[in-house]
């Protein structure tokens, strides 16, 4: 690009998806596009499928889509629900507010619950509006897992009690793009009967598949649906799944590559050992964030997200600003502040494929920016990240102080 400054080494990605994507992954995307309606592909699409369910933790039926996450959003609403039926939404943050935007787009009616940017879906909250519901006017209840924008992450099991306890027949459809593969998540256990998902975060691939994991209460709701849908229709998807084959052009080459990052989550490092990573780099991240004096976004540490931190820079700074130095200083990016968050957050992304010496240096190029940038702060957050990360890694990480 012109005007770029030229650098050396490797560029640092550090916004909270697209991630960094593994070099075998790069390479099994690289493989030469096979007929997608013979046998090798069958193959292929029947072991991504149960892969798919693996990490979803389901028995159900999961679907997947050429598409980004948007499209899975789509294809949750509009499988689901019927013109001018009522949802209950929460505004945790951006992305929440986009999925509200859409459904109101679609045609439905939606009672969205005000939040503060800072803090996920209150479990009392879902339990007071449902039990409020005499009439039983609300249809589903939607909830973004681990909100993109914010880092702060809804407690789905307290959720689905609360749901349980008001006695309410909602389905429970839950946005899981940035939770997906980093975050422990579990679809059958927690009666979800939508789960959203796709491919360029948790796990490490470009974008271009969206997925959606289907109870069958939602298989039974999709039956008396009547919001319009084609390329979004769960049925030819499902009939065609069941031979591996798609109904339409998949997209055959990410799929090779989801292939390969599903033998490494799944088979190679294990999905308890992928959320303690996880779980790790956040911690040290967030000890980072407060060694140097500044705030992290997500006010409950009962709701701090593993795939992300927000952090706040001080008023009357630009953490855009900021971002561009350490762009320009480090060729290092990081996630920018959102929506009601523009210019007063900057989103370290510490997910997917990520190790402890690549935090470091994410942290580094922070610290040195912040200096560069002449923000007040303390020097000692990269310190306080490698005296957590010095201990090996093993079992679950300690509670945040």
């Amino acid at each position: 690009m012109k005007n770029a400054p030229f650098h050396t080494g490797r560029h640092f990605l550090q916004i909270p998806g697209p991630t960094n994507v593994p070099d075998r992954v790069l390479q099994a995307i690289a493989m030469p596009t096979i007929d997608h309606r013979g046998a090798e592909f069958s193959t292929l699409g029947q072991e991504v499928l149960a892969g798919m369910k693996r990490i979803f933790r389901t028995e159900g039926s999961v679907v997947i889509y050429p598409s980004s996450g948007t499209g899975a959003w789509e294809a949750s609403l509009v499988n689901t629900l019927s013109p001018g039926e009522r949802i209950l939404m929460f505004e945790t943050g951006q992305f929440a507010t986009l999925w509200r935007n859409m459904a109101v787009r679609l045609g439905l009616e939606v009672e969205f619950v005000p939040g503060d940017w800072r803090s996920g879906v209150d479990p009392g909250a879902v339990e007071e509006r449902l039990a409020a519901d005499r009439g039983q006017r609300l249809k589903a209840v939607c909830v973004v897992h681990n909100e993109t924008s914010t880092g702060v992450t809804s407690r789905l099991c307290e959720i689905r009690d609360a749901i349980d306890r008001a006695r309410h027949p909602a389905l429970f459809l839950v946005d899981t793009i940035s939770s997906l593969g980093s975050i422990d998540y579990r679809h059958d256990e927690w009666g979800v009967d939508v789960a959203v998902g796709c491919s360029q975060k948790g796990l490490m691939l470009p974008p271009g598949l969206g997925f959606n994991a289907i109870s069958k209460k939602a298989l039974a709701a999709a039956e008396k649906a009547r919001l319009p849908r084609s390329y979004w229709d769960w049925q030819p998807m499902l009939a065609a799944g069941k031979s591996g084959f798609f109904p339409h052009t998949p997209a055959t080459n990410l799929l090779f590559g989801l292939h390969e990052a599903q033998k490494m989550l799944l088979d190679e490092e294990g999905l308890e050992a992928v959320f303690a990573r996880h779980a790790r780099h956040a911690e040290a991240t967030r000890r980072a964030a407060r060694g140097w004096g500044l705030e992290i976004l997500a006010s409950n540490p009962r709701e701090y997200s593993n795939s992300l931190t927000a952090v706040l820079v001080p008023e009357g700074e630009d953490a855009d600003r900021l971002r561009g130095i350490i762009l320009d200083a480090f060729d290092l990016s990081l996630g920018t502040g959102l929506g009601k968050m523009k210019g007063r957050i900057f989103r370290i992304g510490h997910l997917g494929h990520f190790n402890d010496l690549m935090l470091l240096g994410t942290l580094s190029g922070v610290e040195m920016g912040l200096h560069r940038a002449g923000i007040s702060h303390r020097p000692g957050g990269v310190a306080a990240a490698l005296e957590y990360l010095r201990a090996p890694a093993s079992g679950p990480p300690p509670a945040t102080p």
